[in-house]
């Protein structure tokens, strides 16, 4: 089994383009489509805590619901925005790639590439 894992959505180009530069390097990852079996919200927030980020970094800004759910307002807790995710995982940015060297969202793809 590979300790890397992708974080997945077919549906995205950026998602594909990274997962396609891990097979290139030989590398078959752990593939976790997210949209059909979407994380948790403490799996959600462990990732987050891994990446380092805020988890509003890792939005999908442009997706309708981001404003529908008014995740634009600054006054939404973090706590809030990862229920949100785990209810609506199209909300989260993809792929996000999680190696012994880190995790990262990584857009471009070739971001993928600091992780190895």
């Amino acid at each position: 089994m590979s300790d890397i894992t992708i974080f997945h959505n077919h549906r995205c180009s950026n998602s594909r383009g990274a997962l396609q530069i891990l097979r290139d390097r030989g590398i078959e990852p752990n593939i976790v489509d997210y949209i059909a079996t979407p994380l948790t919200a403490p799996e959600l927030s462990e990732l987050v805590a891994h990446i380092g980020v805020p988890v509003r970094d890792l939005l999908r800004t442009k997706e309708a619901l981001y404003q529908e759910l008014g995740l634009d307002n600054p006054a939404v807790s973090d706590a809030q925005i990862i229920l949100a995710v785990a209810e609506h995982p199209v909300l989260l940015n993809r792929p996000i790639v999680v190696t012994p060297k880190g995790a990262k969202l990584c857009r471009p793809p070739e971001t993928v590439l600091e992780l190895l």
